[in-house]
């Protein structure tokens, strides 16, 4: 994929994001804060790598907001959503385990190497119940921060 070999830099993104705010009367971007998302348990406890491959690739979400002079607002993930991203089965920890469901979500493919031993840590906290005990709150919610955000003016 080019876009791992040479992604955007923060620089021409901010370029992007000021040409789109003098063309366009309304903006609407749906992006992540990555802060926010390295708090999430997955990337917390088992992928803490793939957090920071991300950093410095795009605008942090208060750069974005700046440029755009736009409103912030959360966005959060239903327990039962299937639309397949990173965030998407964060009370349904096991669907990270399936290599269909992976396959969808470029994190994984970022760095399969460090992913593999994340899941195997995940494989044994599942089965031990770890990630349970640590999670004790998810299984209540109907909803979840684990940082999408939607920015608009």
């Amino acid at each position: 994929m080019p876009w791992r070999e040479n992604p955007p830099s923060c620089r021409s993104t901010t370029r992007g994001l000021a040409e789109l705010r003098r063309v366009a009367r309304r903006q609407v971007i749906l992006t992540w804060d990555p802060d926010v998302f390295d708090r999430f348990g997955l990337i917390r406890d088992y992928l803490p790598e793939s957090g920071a491959w991300d950093r410095g690739r795009c605008p942090a979400v208060a750069e974005v907001v700046k440029v755009l002079g736009a409103e912030v607002e959360p966005v959060p993930i239903p327990h039962d959503c299937t639309d397949g991203f990173a965030g998407a089965y964060w009370r349904r920890p096991h669907a990270y385990l399936d290599p269909q469901v992976r396959a969808n979500i470029i994190l994984f493919a970022q760095q399969p190497e460090k992913a593999a031993s994340g899941l195997e840590r995940l494989a044994r906290d599942l089965d031990s119940g770890a990630w349970a005990a640590r999670n004790p709150e998810l299984p209540e919610l109907d909803a979840f921060d684990v940082g999408y955000r939607l920015i608009r003016t």
